[in-house]
């Protein structure tokens, strides 16, 4: 089985940027550089032949690329407790809009809709146990919403395979498009 998702990836200067932020919360989880990424659309495991007509359809998605911006930070919380801490990147609608596109395209194959409302961000930091309520996180919230960057350009959709392991996931780039 193939754990995939579709995400576009900032370019290095935007990865050094926000490396430099990626500290300050006593055990949280940051991201490394390789998985930084801005998820598009999340799949799920799935087979070989599965994995092909996903690939498949992406390739016939055609959408502009995107001039994008850093934008402030925030938290997902479950059962109130934070369990990510995340960049947001603006503007939404045409990331909102390729969204639609690849969601639409899988679709067809038999995937469900995504029914969660689409909140363009870069995952930074994964909170596991007591991280969760450190009164660090609202620090670091504070100290970093007014987080910003000079504008850039994604250029690529990407299809990623996740593996999960002990030190987190790794990602692999299983094939990439031009956004032109």
């Amino acid at each position: 089985m193939h754990r995939l998702f579709v995400a576009l990836r900032p370019p290095l200067a935007i990865r050094d940027t926000l490396a430099d932020i990626m500290d300050g919360v006593p055990e949280a989880r940051w991201q490394d550089d390789e998985q930084l990424h801005l998820t598009l659309r999340y799949i799920g495991e799935v087979d070989r032949r599965t994995a092909e007509d996903v690939a498949d359809a992406l390739s016939r998605i055609h959408a502009p690329a995107i001039e994008a911006q850093l934008a402030g930070v925030g938290q997902f919380d479950r059962k109130g407790r934070t369990h990510t801490l995340w960049a947001g990147v603006t503007p939404a609608d045409p990331l909102a809009a390729l969204h639609r596109k690849i969601d639409q395209a899988l679709i067809r194959f038999g995937f469900t809709a995504e029914e969660r409302a689409y909140l363009p961000h870069i995952t930074l930091a994964r909170m596991t146990g007591a991280a969760g309520t450190a009164p660090e996180i609202g620090h670091w919230l504070e100290a970093h919403a007014a987080l910003t960057s000079e504008p850039f350009r994604l250029e690529h959709v990407i299809l990623f395979e996740s593996h999960l392991g002990q030190g987190g996931a790794r990602y692999d780039s299983i094939a990439r498009w031009p956004l032109f």
